[in-house]
Formats: structure tokens, C-alpha cells, sequence
């Protein structure tokens, strides 16, 4: 499977990060299918990111999975990301897009999660 995600770069108390297509099983700053961008978080205002947008959504269209991180760059940089992207199951068993609603105090898309039912004994 190819997600989306940073590969972290730069020197100490200077973070660069680039955006990039890699398979899952790679480690964080391993080998990359396509680099898709870069993002420095100390950059000056306007100068902060640069992503190539017509690669990204190519790679969105062929099931690439974004990470939350990834996201919200793409969503700063004015592109958009469907919710049918998001509805993989997240780590903690929500979806991303449930994930990222919990993070700005809002409900979750699909409702709550069920309450197990307590044994009575």
C-alpha cells in the first residue's frame, strides 16, 4: 500500500520535511516512490510550503492513504481530500476524518462509538 506522508530532513532546531509517496512498510526517511513537495515549519509566511497538487491528487485517485499530517497540508495548500480517503480506520479504531473531528471538539461523522454492554453477574 502507498501513503503520503513526511520524510523528516534538515539540522537540529531546524526541521524540513518533505512530502512523499512511499510504500507503508518503509521506514520514515527511507527509500520514496515520488517526492511530492516540502514543508518547513520555521519558514518564512508564505514561503512555509510547496506541493506539487496535480501529483498528489493523481496518487489520492489510485488508493494512496494520506497521514493526518499530510492532510492538513494538502487542505492548507487549498486541495481537497475526500472523506471516502479518510474512512480507513485510524489507530485507535475511529476513521481519520473522525479523528481529525476530535482534534477541533466536534462529533464524529458516523455517530459515537457503541458502549459495551455491562455482564451482569
Amino acid at each position: 500500500m502507498v501513503v503520503l506522508r513526511l520524510k523528516k530532513m534538515g539540522r537540529a532546531h531546524h526541521p524540513f520535511f518533505r512530502l512523499a509517496a512511499m510504500d507503508k512498510r518503509a521506514p520514515r526517511d527511507g527509500v520514496v516512490i515520488e517526492e511530492l513537495g516540502w514543508y518547513e515549519p520555521q519558514g518564512k509566511e508564505g514561503k512555509q510550503f510547496h506541493l506539487k497538487m496535480e501529483r498528489i491528487q493523481h496518487w489520492l485517485s489510485v488508493g494512496a492513504q494520506p497521514s493526518d499530517t499530510a492532510v492538513s497540508l494538502i487542505r492548507r495548500a487549498g486541495g481537497s481530500v475526500k472523506d471516502t480517503v479518510l474512512s480507513v480506520r485510524h489507530a485507535k479504531g475511529r476513521t481519520k476524518a473522525d479523528a481529525i473531528r476530535a482534534k477541533k471538539g466536534l462529533e464524529p461523522l458516523r455517530g459515537p462509538k457503541p458502549k459495551a454492554e455491562e455482564k451482569k453477574g
